[in-house]
């Protein structure tokens, strides 16, 4: 491995902004990274097909492949970033920063800095060996809508028989982690004035009786549901934003709350909305029409991936992880929609994502490479001849 390559490589990665935001003064193009993977990929000798993703400008899927025919190994990871903290970070995000053992930028760990690793990994490689295609997969928008993967799934094009995601475990193999959903309760009351309530309908009120029902559906999830395999083994429902009325001297007239919910594995997104709008039917009988329930982005399920999975066994042995289950969620029952068995691994804590001065150490480097380099020879090269 060429370290000075490797770490220039990451520097032209980091180099190229790619926020995803869901606000439009934050939310940028991933174009130019795609751009730059697919020239590097090429160079490598991969066939390379690059996708815009339907009803989005200027986000793009790139899927490189070397070797033909179904199976072989799928190394996928996001090419876009969280938006930064003005102020906070103590270098600049978009200039990647070596200091003492670390590189410092935006997307270092989370996760544009992953494909450099696949890029240096391939590099040491008799690639004349192929036997099961090679393919890498780069995508748009993870970090909001996860457009990109949605996307992957519903093509339906590639038909890997195994697949890597390169998200920050600390290179512990992930097979299991719950979903999420934002869902958003709005009460529309009635305003007026505040000498007399009984002439409106205030919906700070009607809420309080809904936070009331909502705390129960708290303990519901609880009694209902568990999975060992979970710090947290239960689904979960956090109150995460409340927005009401604009003056003390009116009837609040709307009144929004904004939830998360966390899906386990075996308990649909469905289920639990139903729970949700179940428990709230009785107030909804009460005022009829006040009460609106939607998602706020498209309900992302939980994943799981069998133990007994090849490719799970693999990763245990070669990284010397027991492979565990996490409390976040990622692309992984997306792409699993593939027909693939599927984990997350890659180098980097997932406490150091989405924050300032976030850094890849250098301690990751070597690991993370011979573990690529292994994973491929296992699923994708032929005997030596």
């Amino acid at each position: 491995m060429s370290l000075p390559g490797f770490i220039e490589t990451y520097r032209d990665l980091i180099a190229t902004p790619s926020i995803s935001s869901t606000d439009t003064a934050w939310d940028q193009s991933n174009q130019a990274v795609i751009t730059k993977l697919a020239s590097w990929f090429e160079t490598a000798g991969f066939a390379v097909e690059v996708s815009a993703i339907p009803g989005l400008v200027g986000k793009y899927n790139m899927v490189a492949t070397l070797g033909e025919g179904e199976g072989g190994l799928l190394l996928a990871g996001h090419t876009d970033t969280v938006p930064f903290d003005e102020g906070q970070w103590s270098k600049d995000p978009f200039k990647l920063t070596e200091e003492g053992d670390r590189l410092y930028g935006l997307g270092t760990i989370d996760m544009k800095g992953f494909f450099a690793f696949i890029l240096e990994a391939v590099k040491d490689l008799d690639l004349s060996r192929i036997d099961k295609p090679l393919r890498i997969l780069a995508t748009a928008d993870e970090e909001t809508t996860m457009a990109g993967a949605r996307d992957i799934a519903s093509r339906q094009h590639i038909k890997p028989d195994y697949a890597v995601i390169g998200e920050p475990t600390g290179l512990v193999p992930v097979f299991m982690h719950k979903g999420h959903m934002s869902e958003a309760i709005r009460i529309t009351g009635r305003s007026g004035h505040s000498s007399d309530p009984s002439k409106g309908l205030n919906a700070i009120e009607v809420m309080h009786k809904v936070l009331a029902e909502l705390l129960k559906v708290q303990q519901v999830f609880k009694d209902k549901y568990n999975n060992p395999h979970f710090e947290v083994p239960s689904p979960t429902l956090n109150f995460g934003h409340i927005h009401g009325g604009d003056s003390p001297n009116r009837i609040c007239g709307c009144c929004e709350l904004h939830i998360d919910m966390r899906p386990i594995p075996g308990v649909s997104t469905n289920e639990l909305f139903m729970t949700l709008k179940t428990a709230l039917a009785e107030i909804d009988k009460a005022y009829p029409g006040a009460i609106d329930i939607f998602h706020l982005h498209e309900p992302i399920p939980a994943y799981s991936c069998s133990e007994s999975s090849a490719l799970i066994q693999t990763a245990e042995q070669l990284s010397g992880n027991k492979a565990e289950a996490v409390n976040y969620c990622t692309e992984a029952p997306f792409i699993q929609q593939l027909g693939c068995d599927t984990i997350v691994m890659g180098p980097g804590h997932i406490g150091q994502a989405h924050q300032p001065d976030e850094y890849l150490d250098l301690s990751f480097v070597k690991p993370t490479s011979d573990l690529l380099s292994s994973l491929i020879k296992r699923f994708c090269l032929g005997p030596i001849t």
